[in-house]
């Protein structure tokens, strides 16, 4: 699944609204037994939609999409985000570095290099939400080149010497036994509290010597952070 755009614009479909009347009618239950309900699906709960494709190779094989499985990385502390529909997610900030095709989808040309940063995202609730890439990239302005400097964009309440390229995320794995996202009536949804190992990377180039610890992920959409100031995922 990816985001040709930037990872917080994924634009929802008018039965989002329908899946937030959805959620409200599980009352109290779907909301403060989220701490429980990461424990019982993480466990093996399976009750996601039977619209939800179905594995080809349980834990460590592939899904009928094509998505591999891997064991949950090492990742820095958890973020817990939720929206104002009563969606609920978590990131986990895990690696970040440059190369030279980051994605499948990176356009590439000779010697250049892309930044990228992978986390996983989970949704915390006994209940499908919305596919959604809250946190982007960010990198010192110093290590854009000068032709794509106008196009690195700075947010409040993150450092002035860091900014955000144009960019997109793709998810590059299922988390343990996490069945694949779905389609229903044209919204890509995530499954009862499955989890994924997403990408996010650059669609311009950046310098080669823009090293590991110089890059950062930052929530900052008002749809996960209500003053709009960024808060950062960080790494281990």
């Amino acid at each position: 699944m990816t985001n040709p755009h930037r990872s917080h614009r994924r634009r929802k479909k008018s039965n989002a609204g329908r899946l937030g009347l959805a959620g409200a009618l599980t009352g109290a239950v779907g909301i403060a037994g989220v701490a429980a309900g990461i424990v019982m699906l993480r466990a093996g709960d399976d009750t996601g939609p039977s619209t939800a494709p179905t594995l080809s190779g349980g834990q460590g094989g592939r899904a009928s999409d094509g998505t591999p499985a891997t064991p949950r990385p090492d990742a820095g502390a958890p973020l817990t985000l939720n929206t104002p529909e009563g969606y609920g997610y978590e990131l986990s900030a895990v690696d970040a570095g440059t190369d030279a095709r980051p994605l499948r989808t990176t356009k590439t040309s000779d010697g250049a290099v892309f930044a990228y940063a992978d986390y996983t995202i989970t949704n915390t609730q006994r209940r499908p939400v919305p596919l959604d890439y809250p946190a982007d990239l960010f990198l010192p302005r110093a290590q854009v080149p000068a032709s794509a400097q106008e196009r690195c964009m700075p947010q409040p309440g993150i450092p002035d010497s860091m900014c955000t390229l144009p960019g997109r995320t793709e998810i590059t794995a299922r988390v343990d036994d996490s069945r694949p996202p779905f389609t229903e009536d044209g919204d890509t949804l995530i499954p009862a509290g499955a989890s994924y190992l997403v990408r996010v990377a650059t669609d311009l180039p950046v310098k080669d010597s823009l090293k590991a610890a110089d890059l950062r992920l930052f929530v900052y959409n008002p749809r996960f952070v209500s003053d709009r100031k960024g808060v950062e995922v960080t790494f281990r």
